[in-house]
Order: structure tokens, then sequence, then C-alpha cells
């Protein structure tokens, strides 16, 4: 339910130094030689090569490194700007950080219990009541749930770089997490007890095949999650949370997979529900998650500068959108960006979610009720 580098002469070469490590060891010689393209650098652009890379250049020197021996193929192959997605080099992991990851999730599952989850102790049933006081109908208090749960969740992504600057990093993850589970929580069981209510307003479950096609979507918008969504180590405050520059893998698809793959999802249930609660829950999530997307890249463009608008140019919202208009191009082994241990641990969680459907039901019967 949720919730993301061409460089400007404002960037430092830091960052692309190991992307130009070759081009720096080259001489400007050679460069020339390698292509006459090389003539249409000034002075001042050719200072690429000791660090420098102008963004308005950057297909120029892509042609230069094709039509010479620098690059790995005869094809034009553009240098990422931003990080590799779902990455996870098991040589680089800590049993000491995933230790601390455990007891942290221990104590917030209890702390969430105790302070939100029991009705005899939490206060989620009194927030359910309170909202259910308003108005009789389901729908109405499925509709604030949502809205109440994108307001908080995008207002305090808003505030983050503020916030992590007066209380750091990770203590701003842990209040982000620490309001936004608890609504989230109260959310999604709402929806559950509360998904056959409301007014039935078209009943399509007998015809053949609709379950396997929506299934198949169902499963299909959980690889759809944001990247960032991986870093457990983050997630939890373990290791600094970090604002991330995606580009590969889902991002070449769409630059917002998490929006994707909620409207996949909202679809699916709304289409096989089809009463007036499953709408009411579509429209409350699907709004928050554009409203996400816009507020998303403003933040990335506030936070990364140019380096975003070279993932936006070749990015897009609406899924394949760039790559069909050609501004993204998939490598030929594409395929490999999602083999990889986080998108492994989505699909065998992901298909035993589905199977665990009646147990969640039935635990989320005895919450908020």
């Amino acid at each position: 339910m949720a919730s993301s580098i061409l460089l400007s002469p404002s960037v430092t070469s830091s960052i692309l130094s190991p992307k130009l490590a070759a081009f720096k060891s080259i001489s400007l010689a050679r460069l020339r030689h390698a292509s006459p393209l090389f003539s249409e650098f000034s002075h001042r652009e050719k200072s690429c090569v000791t660090g420098r890379f102008p963004l308005q250049k950057f297909t120029i020197l892509q042609k230069i490194r094709a039509s010479s021996d620098l690059g790995e193929t005869q094809e034009s192959k553009e240098l990422l700007v931003g990080e590799n997605s779902a990455e996870f080099d098991l040589s680089k992991q800590k049993v000491s950080s995933w230790v601390y990851f455990t007891l942290i999730l221990g104590v917030v599952l209890f702390a969430l219990d105790v302070v939100w989850i029991d009705n005899s102790t939490g206060f989620g049933k009194t927030f359910i009541d309170a909202l259910s006081s308003v108005s009789d109908s389901p729908e109405v208090v499925m509709f604030m749930l949502t809205l109440i749960f994108g307001i908080v969740h995008s207002g305090l992504a808003s505030l983050r770089d503020a916030g992590e600057k007066l209380i750091g990093e990770r203590a701003y993850r842990v209040l982000f997490a620490g309001v936004s589970l608890p609504l989230a929580v109260s959310t999604i069981v709402y929806f559950i007890n509360h998904r056959y209510d409301g007014v039935q307003l078209w009943q399509l479950q007998t015809v053949g095949g609709l379950h396997e096609l929506l299934w198949l979507s169902n499963f299909v918008s959980f690889l759809f999650l944001y990247p960032s969504t991986f870093n457990l180590l983050e997630v939890a405050a373990v290791d600094k949370p970090k604002m991330h520059l995606w580009e590969t893998g889902i991002m070449r698809i769409t630059r917002h997979p998490q929006m994707a793959g909620q409207v996949i999802w909202c679809l699916a249930h709304t289409i096989w529900i089809g009463n007036s609660v499953t709408v009411a829950a579509s429209i409350g999530l699907i709004a928050h998650h554009l409203f996400g997307a816009w507020n998303g890249d403003r933040r990335l463009g506030l936070r990364h500068g140019e380096a975003f608008e070279a993932v936006k140019n070749r990015t897009s919202v609406i899924p394949f959108a760039a790559i069909l208009d050609g501004r993204q191009k998939l490598p030929k082994d594409y395929y490999k960006e999602f083999m990889t241990l986080p998108y492994l641990t989505i699909t065998v969680l992901t298909l035993g979610a589905y199977l665990a459907h009646p147990l969640m039901q039935a635990g989320s019967f005895g919450l908020h009720w």
C-alpha cells in the first residue's frame, strides 16, 4: 500500500568517475582519431575527458564511444546516471546488520500489536470507531481511511528533507514508519472486513477465465514494487536511509512502478468484487498514488537536479510509453535485471500471500471489529 546521473557542471565529477575511467585514460588525440564527431566539441566541452560531463553533449560522447574501440559493442550504450535497482550482493551483507534488523522487526511488530492492533490495549479500534461515527456508510469510512493515510504518508514524505536535517535520517525514518504503518494496517483491515459490504454494482465471478486473468494481473502488480522497498536494512533504519535515483529494472518500464502496481491491483480487485466499497477504496488509493507520482518527481528533482531530469527524459510514468516512443532502449539481456534475490523473494511472498488469503481474512475479522 504504499509510498526513488546525466550530469551538469553543477554536479561533481566524483559520481561519474567509475563510469568515465576509460575515457580519462585515453588521450585527446586518440579520441579525435576515433571519430570526426569529436570536432563538434569546443575546448570547454572537451573537459569531459578530465571529469566534467556537460549534460547537452551526452549523446555526442556516446556516439564517439560507439564508433571507437572503447565500446563493448558496436551499438551505442547509454551511460546509466542512476542506480541499479533491486541489487543484492550477498558478499557485502553483514550478519550483525541482519541480526539488528530481526530484533528491530520484532520490537516494531510487538509495539504495533500492543499500541494499535490489540483491541484491549491499542488505539486502532478507537480510531475506526471514531471514523465510523461520522457516517454509517462503509464507502465513506473506506474513503476517509485512504484519504487520511494518503495525507499523512505523502505529507511526511514531503517533509523528509527538512525532517532529516532536524532529527537525522534514521530518526525520521522511524517517525515516518511509526505513523504510517498503523494507518496502513487499519485501512487494510477495514477493507478486508468490509469488502463485500455496500451496493453490488456488477457480478462477474462466474465469467470463465476471469479469475485466472485477474489473478495474473494481481501477481504482476507486486512485481511493480518500488525498488527502495527491497532495501530492508534502510527501511528499518539499520542502514542510513537514502533517497535513491533508480534507473534499471522496473524503472525502465515506468518511473513510478508502485503507482502502476497499485492501479493494476485496484482494477483487478474492483472487477472481481464489483461493489461500491471496493470502488471507494480503489478511487482513494489510485488518487493517492497519482499524487505520489507527481510529488515523487518533484522531490527527486529537488534532490538530484539535472541528474533526475536525464532519467526523467528517458523514462515514463505510463508503463512502456518511453519504450514505445524510443526514449528508452532495453538492453538485450534486460531479463537479467530481474534475476535478483529481491525479485525472487517478492515472487515467493506474493504466491504465499495468495495461498494465505483465508488466514488473512480470519485474522483481520477479530481486529478493529
